[in-house]
């Protein structure tokens, strides 16, 4: 039965729905495709994330509760994300994770989501944020050098071996995220927590091996003598580290 109530959260649209629980050691995507979502409570339990697609823009929230380890987890997109709650109660280990995607070769790596978050009251050992700008990919490797052809017996001689080729420089990482705070004004400093760093750049590319000279072949009346070997590439240079976001606190 709990399952089809899941199921049924799932499809059901957010205008006629009061409520949305997440329940223990699950995922939930929310639903909805409107660019704001709205909620009298929302319920992430232990060890539940919640996934907040891209395209939403606001989600106002009369009471929001996560449990032990629980997660926001917010898909990277170029538009900040705004989260308004009445009442708020975090657990410990729990966190808003706004992490920007790591790179591919075919893909830049993204920046962490900007986001806007006002907690107007806040139960918490602490807030915790994460909107790191994603990691640069790393560089291609450098290919290994054919290896030289052997000499004949009666004419030609042993070829050398091929250079090995130059790696690929990493790929750049991406910014960290800009995030501003509505907190009361009673919620301690210290138990604030966002990080908003830079991706590290993608490694470099490591170069490659040269290619062996050619052998000789060993014949009994003429060998020809061992072709030499190529020279090894170069390792590419590593990408460079994104910049770091900023955090903005405002007391209420």
């Amino acid at each position: 039965m709990r399952s089809l109530c899941l199921l049924a959260a799932l499809f059901t649209p957010l205008a006629m729905a009061d409520s949305l629980s997440v329940e223990a050691h699950s995922l939930m995507r929310l639903p909805g495709k409107d660019g704001v979502v709205q909620l009298d409570r929302l319920d992430v339990a232990d060890y539940a994330t919640l996934l907040i697609p891209a395209n939403l823009t606001e989600l106002k929230v009369g009471e929001l509760r996560l449990g032990h380890e629980a997660r926001i987890a917010i898909v990277p997109a170029d538009h900040p994300l705004r989260v308004q709650a009445k009442v708020a109660s975090f657990a410990e280990g729990s966190q808003i994770l706004a992490r920007g995607a790591p790179g591919t070769y075919e893909k830049a790596a993204l920046p962490g989501r900007d986001l806007d978050v006002q907690l107007q009251t806040l139960q918490a050992p602490s807030l915790t944020i994460d909107a790191r700008g994603g990691t640069g990919a790393p560089g291609y490797f450098g290919l290994d050098g054919a290896n030289g052809k052997k000499g004949g017996c009666l004419w030609g001689q042993a070829s050398r071996g091929a250079d090995g080729l130059n790696g690929g420089n990493g790929h750049d990482g991406a910014a960290g995220a800009r995030v501003h705070l509505q907190v009361p004004r009673s919620f301690p400093a210290e138990a604030i927590k966002v990080q908003v760093q830079g991706g590290s750049g993608g490694a470099a590319g490591t170069a490659g091996k040269p290619g062996a000279g050619g052998a000789s072949n060993g014949c009994l009346v003429y060998s020809t003598d061992k072709g030499r070997a190529g020279h090894p590439g170069e390792p590419g240079q590593p990408g460079v580290a994104g910049e770091a976001g900023a955090v903005t606190v405002q007391r209420m």
